[in-house]
Order: structure tokens, then C-alpha cells, then sequence
């Protein structure tokens, strides 16, 4: 039996297409543009080649962001995601108790990220702020604007704080599915509660587990607002991260080039690393 195309419905998907290449394939390639070319001012460019990109690679702080990119991202996925599946597993699966856990579950997503970072700025503060009051009342040294140990504390758990709420709703979802049928069998071969999570609930959460990982691996290696707002990605740069050194480079330091082909090169890495969480999860979820 043949196929019949109808070409009407890209007039359907045109105006999508548009959009796009105009909110961000067109800005790309000025970027791309940037990063082969050096200025002097009025509008007066030369081809600079490759020099950026060899430049940004051979440089110790490019690296030294980089490295605090990563670090952050696996401490990220490997406090949220683990907590998100312990919440989930102990919110109620019926009852009035259903939609209340959900609501509180979903306002720390509802508040924008420079509220958010406002929020543990003034919270985190050793003079007017709760957590720095009743820390330094329990006699622990805690200041996030000195200490770079203290502002990696903070920024974590912030972010702990702000995103664990995604993962649990795209966990609970996954054990939603699961029907009642499954929970029964096991109850009738006597089956423990490891063996439950192991065989029953935790294969219904792949799928979920495998968007919940990489939607919070890419926020958090493309984080930007939260540390910048209660940090500034001090102190000296122990909280600088890709995006914010990015920032500086661009607006503060103004070096259109180096910014344009380091933006590249991050962009790349998430790209990849992205491809690379998706290919050993699917990969294993097949051989299961």
C-alpha cells in the first residue's frame, strides 16, 4: 500500500521553521561568524582562522572552569537523582495526599532562577540571614562570600533544593503507570521490598530517569543565574563556572572572538557529553 504525502502540512511547520532559524540558527551562525574573525573597532574584520579556538583550548582557564563544570554536574546527578527516587517512592499513590505532595513538589519549580539565587543570598548571609544566624549560633564557621568550601556547599545545595522536585515528578509519573496487577503478583510470591524496586518499579523508571538525567546534567552544566546571583563566581573563582567566565569574557572583558569560539566549544561539550548519557543508558536499557 503507497503512501500519499500531502506537502500542505509544511505549511504547518513553516512558521516553526522560521522561528527557529530565527531565534537561533541565525544568531549561531554570528557566533560562528566571531569566532574566525578579529576586530580593531568600526566594523573593520579579518580572518583570524582557527586562533581562537587554540587560544580558549590552550588556555588554564578554560580548563579550570571547565573542571568545575564537571564536578558540579556529577554532584548534582548524584544527590538529585537518588533523592528524587526516594521522595517519589514515599509520596502517596492515592488519596487527598496525591495532589497536595504534587503541589508542594512542583512550587520550587515555579520560581524564577534570580529569585531563587536572591533568596539563598539573603538566606545565606552570616548578618541578616537565618541559615548564616543559627549556623554561627552552632558555632560552625560558615561564610559563603569568604569561603570557597562554603560557597560550593551553597550552591549545591540551592540547586538541590530548587531542582529535586523535577525529578521526583518525573519519577512519580514513571511509578504511576505501573499497574496495580504487577504489585499483586509479588505480594503472592512473597516478594521483598528490594525486589519490588529492583524488578518492578525501578525498569518502569528508565525512560523517565533517562530525560531526568539528561534535562538536569544539561541545566546544571549550563548553569548560570543561581551561583552568579549569590556568588558571583567568587571567591576569586572557586564557583566560576563555564557560563559565567563566558559572561565575563563577552560583557566584561568585551573580547568578542575568544568569547564567540569558547561558546562554541561549550556548546560542543554538552552536545557530546549529552550524546554520550543518552548512549549508555539506552544501551543498557536494551540489553535488559
Amino acid at each position: 500500500m503507497n503512501k500519499t504525502w500531502n506537502n500542505k502540512a509544511w505549511f504547518l511547520v513553516m512558521p516553526v521553521l522560521l522561528l527557529v532559524a530565527f531565534s537561533a540558527i541565525i544568531p549561531l551562525m554570528t557566533v560562528v561568524n566571531y569566532s574566525v574573525q578579529d576586530t580593531f573597532g568600526n566594523n573593520q574584520f579579518f580572518w583570524a582562522g582557527t586562533d581562537w579556538f587554540t587560544d580558549v583550548l590552550h588556555s588554564d582557564r578554560f580548563w579550570d572552569a571547565l573542571i568545575r563544570n564537571l564536578i558540579f554536574s556529577f554532584v548534582i546527578l548524584a544527590i538529585e537523582v537518588p533523592l528524587g527516587i526516594l521522595i517519589a517512592l514515599n509520596m502517596p499513590k492515592r488519596g487527598i495526599g496525591v495532589p497536595v505532595c504534587l503541589v508542594l513538589m512542583a512550587l520550587p519549580l515555579l520560581i524564577p532562577w534570580n529569585v531563587v539565587g536572591t533568596i539563598w543570598q539573603v538566606f545565606g548571609r552570616v548578618d541578616i540571614g537565618l541559615l548564616g544566624h543559627y549556623l554561627r549560633i552552632l558555632g560552625i564557621d560558615y561564610n559563603y562570600t569568604q569561603d570557597p568550601v562554603d560557597a560550593w556547599v551553597t550552591v549545591i545545595v540551592m540547586d538541590v533544593w530548587h531542582w529535586t522536585s523535577l525529578v521526583v515528578l518525573l519519577c512519580y509519573a514513571g511509578l504511576a503507570s505501573i499497574p496495580d496487577a504487577y504489585y499483586q503478583a509479588a505480594k503472592i510470591d512473597g516478594a521483598s521490598g528490594w525486589s519490588v524496586f529492583r524488578y518492578i518499579q525501578l525498569p518502569k523508571m528508565k525512560r523517565v530517569l533517562l530525560i531526568a538525567v539528561l534535562l538536569r546534567f544539561m541545566d546544571s552544566f549550563m548553569i548560570y543565574t543561581e551561583p552568579f546571583v549569590v556568588t558571583g563566581g567568587g571567591p576569586g573563582n572557586s564557583t566560576t563556572f563555564l557560563s559565567i567566565d563566558l559572561v565575563k569574557m563577552a560583557v566584561g572583558q568585551f573580547d568578542l572572538g575568544p568569547a564567540a569560539a569558547m561558546s562554541i566549544i561549550y556548546f560542543l561539550i554538552i552536545l557530546l557529553l549529552s550524546w554520550v548519557f543518552y548512549t549508555v543508558m539506552t544501551s543498557q536499557d536494551a540489553k535488559s
